[in-house]
């Protein structure tokens, strides 16, 4: 039987000022956009989209109930990396099991962004 699910693809992160938010991206990734539009800005990180949009409307509260973690080769080193350009701590570097380690912050935009460190981790 076919799979039904082909794995992750987009990851979209709303923002008031597109612009500042493309720029912020741009250094925080270490990758320019592949496709800018005032509509939408994607960006190509390993394979995966990471999608800028405009808030339409003012947003009640931004949600931490879902987190996507960005693979990196040093969790702790990233996650200062991000405070350093501006973010703010969200969960401090943690070992979660075997030498996995995940962190999180908030982009100046209050967007969760994770990363993760798991070398227990491979594609298919």
């Amino acid at each position: 039987m076919a799979k039904k699910f082909l794995g992750l693809r987009t990851t979209i992160y709303k923002v008031p000022d597109i612009e500042k938010a493309k720029a912020w991206y741009t250094a925080a990734f270490e990758t320019a956009p592949y496709f800018d539009e005032p509509f939408y800005v994607g960006f190509n990180i390993a394979g995966y989209e990471l999608g800028l949009q405009p808030e339409e409307a003012e947003m009640s509260g931004k949600t931490a109930n879902v987190v996507t973690y960005w693979g990196v080769e040093n969790a702790g080193q990233e996650f200062d990396r991000l405070i350093s350009l501006g973010a703010t701590p969200h969960e401090e570097p943690a070992n979660v099991g075997g030498d996995i380690v995940v962190a999180s912050v908030l982009d100046p935009w209050g967007n969760v962004i994770g990363v993760i460190y798991n070398p227990e981790f491979t594609l298919e």
